[in-house]
C-alpha cells in the first residue's frame, strides 16, 4: 500500500521546495482517499494502536488540494473574492459626491463631520483585518468571509435608512468592518489556491479590485445623486453586494489546507475506527479555542511589531494607499472648483475615469511582468523560486509614481487642459497598482500559511493612511498649491521608492530566514 506510511517526523517546509505545497502544511508522505482505504481495509497491515498517522495530500494530485484543482475552479474562487473586494470600496467611496446632500438631509453642517461620514469607513479597515484575517486561519477561509460580508451587507443597507449624522457614522463604521474581511482573506485564498509561479495574473485581479472601487464609486454615485436620492448609493451597492454573496455560496469552496485536511482525517477515523490519523498543524483544541483565538488575533500585531520585512512593506503600501484616497479626494476641490475647471458634479466624476484606467493598464501590465520575471529568475535558480523574485516588479511603480505627481500637480497648478491632470493621475493610479500588486504577491509567498495574518498586519497602516491622508490634503494644497503640493508627495515617492526593490532583494532571504512565520515554523500559534 504505498500512498500509506507513517511518519513521526517534523518537516520544515520550504516555499519553492518539493516538501511544501504552500498551502500552510508540508508535503509530509500521502493517504489515500477514504473511499479508496475502505475498499481496501482488510488488506492493510496491523499497526500498533498507538502508531501516530498523518494525513496528507494524495499523491501526485489529490482533487481536494486546492492546489490541484482545475483551473476554472481556482478561477472561480479567485473572481469571488475580488468581487468581494471591489464591492467594499466602492461602497465606501460612492457617497463623497453626495456628503452635502446628505449633510442637508441629516442636519449635519460641519465639514469636518461630514468627511467623517466618508473615512470612518477607512478607519474600521484598519481595525477589521485584525480580527478576521487569524479567524480565517482557525475556522476556515469561506465562513468567515461570508459572514462578515453579510455583516457589511446588513450595516450598508441600514446607511440608506439613517436619520442623523451619528446613526450615519456608526452604521458605516460597522459596514466598513464587515467590508474589511476580503482584503485580508482574498490573499490568503490566493495563496491557498495558486502555486507562486501562477500566483502573479491571479493576484494582480485580486489587487486591482480594492482599488479600482473608490475610482468608481465616485462615478456612479455622482449620478445617483444627480437622478434621485442619495439613500439609493447605498441601497444599489447593497443589492450588489447581495448578488455576489448569493454567488459566493455556489462557486466559493474552502481553500484553507488545515481546514480540509482535518475533514480528511475526520473522515478516515470514521471510516477505519482508529484514532490515530491526524493532521500535522496545530489545530484548534475544543476546550481550549479562547486561547487559539487570542493567540490567533495577536498574530498580526506580533508580526507588525517583529517582522522587519512586514513593517517596511506596510509603511511603503500605507503610504501608497493613503496617496490613492488624497487624490481622489483632491479631484471635486480641483475640477469642480471654479477657480480651475469649473465642472459640474456629474462631469467632474468623470474624470475618476483617469484613475480607473491606470489601474486596469497598471494590472495587466504588472501581472504579466510579475509571472515573466518570477519564471524567468526561479529557472536561472534551478528552478526554486523565492519571494525576492518579486523585488525587480516594483522599479516600474518607483518610476511611474513621481512622474504621474510632478505631471498632475504642474499642470494642474498652470490651468492646463483638463486632459493633463488626468494623464497625471493615470500615471499615478499605474504605479500605485504596480507596488501595491508586487507586495502583496510578496507578503503572500514569504508568508503563506499566515498569508491572511501577514495581509492583516499590513492593511493596518495602509488603511489608517487611506483614513488619514485625505484629512490634511486641503491644508497642503492651500499651503503649497498644486504644484509644489504634489512634488513634495513625488520626493517622498522617490525617497522610498526608488531603494526599496534593491533592500528587497539584497536583505530579504536573510530577513526571512530568521522569522518564525516566513520561515515554515508550523509551531507558531
Amino acid at each position: 500500500m504505498s500512498n500509506l506510511q507513517m511518519s513521526n517526523e517534523n518537516v520544515s517546509p520550504n516555499i519553492e521546495s518539493d516538501s511544501y505545497n504552500g498551502n500552510g502544511a508540508p508535503n509530509l508522505p500521502t493517504v489515500m482517499s477514504t473511499e479508496k482505504y475502505s475498499k481496501e481495509k482488510s488488506n492493510l497491515p496491523s499497526f500498533d494502536a498507538s502508531s501516530e498517522r498523518i494525513v496528507k495530500w494524495d499523491k501526485p494530485t489529490d482533487p481536494e488540494n486546492p492546489k490541484d484543482w482545475p483551473m476554472t475552479r481556482k478561477w472561480a474562487a479567485t473572481t469571488v473574492v475580488s468581487a468581494f473586494a471591489f464591492i467594499s470600496p466602492v461602497a465606501s467611496s460612492m457617497v463623497a459626491p453626495a456628503l452635502e446632500d446628505i449633510g442637508r438631509d441629516l442636519n449635519v453642517h460641519s465639514s469636518a463631520v461630514r468627511a467623517l461620514m466618508l473615512s470612518i469607513f477607512l478607519l474600521a479597515y484598519a481595525l477589521g483585518p485584525l480580527v478576521v484575517g487569524p479567524l480565517s486561519e482557525l475556522y476556515g477561509r469561506v465562513p468567515v468571509l461570508q459572514l462578515s460580508n453579510l455583516f457589511f451587507l446588513i450595516f450598508n443597507l441600514a446607511c440608506g435608512f439613517a436619520q442623523t449624522g451619528p446613526q450615519m457614522i456608526v452604521c458605516r463604521f460597522f459596514a466598513g468592518l464587515g467590508g474589511s474581511a476580503p482584503l485580508s482573506i482574498g490573499g490568503g485564498v490566493l495563496a491557498d489556491c495558486w502555486h507562486a509561479e501562477q500566483r502573479g495574473r491571479a493576484i494582480a485581479i485580486y489587487s486591482l479590485a480594492p482599488l479600482l472601487g473608490p475610482a468608481v464609486g465616485p462615478i456612479a454615485g455622482a449620478f445617483i445623486t444627480g437622478n434621485t436620492t442619495w439613500r439609493w448609493i447605498f441601497w444599489a451597492s447593497s443589492l450588489l453586494c447581495l448578488a455576489i454573496q448569493l454567488i459566493g455560496l455556489f462557486f466559493l469552496q474552502e481553500t484553507y489546507a488545515p481546514i480540509l485536511l482535518e475533514k480528511k482525517a475526520q473522515s478516515l477515523r470514521k471510516e477505519t475506527g482508529d484514532d490515530s490519523w491526524y493532521v500535522d498543524v496545530p489545530r484548534v483544541a475544543a476546550v481550549n479555542w479562547l486561547s487559539n483565538v487570542q493567540v490567533s488575533i495577536a498574530r498580526p500585531f506580533i508580526m507588525l511589531s517583529t517582522q522587519p520585512i512586514i513593517i517596511a512593506i506596510a509603511i511603503y503600501m500605507a503610504y501608497l494607499y493613503g496617496l490613492t484616497y488624497l487624490v481622489l479626494s483632491s479631484f471635486p476641490g480641483l475640477f469642480t472648483n471654479p477657480a480651475y475647471y469649473n465642472m459640474s458634479t456629474e462631469m467632474g466624476g468623470l474624470n475618476y475615469i483617469a484613475l480607473g484606467l491606470g489601474y486596469l493598464t497598471g494590472a495587466e501590465m504588472t501581472a504579466r511582468i510579475n509571472d515573466f520575471t518570477y519564471n524567468r529568475l526561479k529557472r536561472r535558480n534551478n528552478n526554486v523560486g523565492i519571494p525576492e523574485f518579486r523585488a525587480p516588479v516594483m522599479i516600474p511603480c518607483s518610476i511611474l509614481l513621481p512622474i504621474g505627481f510632478f505631471w498632475y500637480g504642474w499642470t494642474a497648478q498652470a490651468h492646463q487642459h483638463w486632459i493633463l491632470p488626468d494623464i497625471g493621475a493615470f500615471f499615478i493610479a499605474m504605479g500605485t497598482v504596480s507596488g501595491i500588486q508586487t507586495m502583496q504577491s510578496y507578503v503572500v509567498d514569504a508568508y503563506t500559511r499566515y498569508a491572511a495574518s501577514g495581509m492583516a498586519a499590513v492593511l493596518v497602516l495602509r488603511s489608517l493612511a487611506g483614513f488619514g491622508f485625505p484629512l490634511f490634503a486641503p491644508a497642503m494644497y492651500n499651503a503649497l498649491g498644486y504644484g509644489w503640493g504634489n512634488s513634495l508627495l513625488a520626493f517622498v515617492a522617490i525617497a522610498l521608492g526608488v531603494p526599496a526593490p534593491y533592500l528587497l532583494w539584497k536583505y530579504g532571504e536573510a530577513l526571512r530566514a530568521k522569522s518564525k512565520f516566513a520561515a515554515g515554523d508550523l509551531t507558531v500559534g
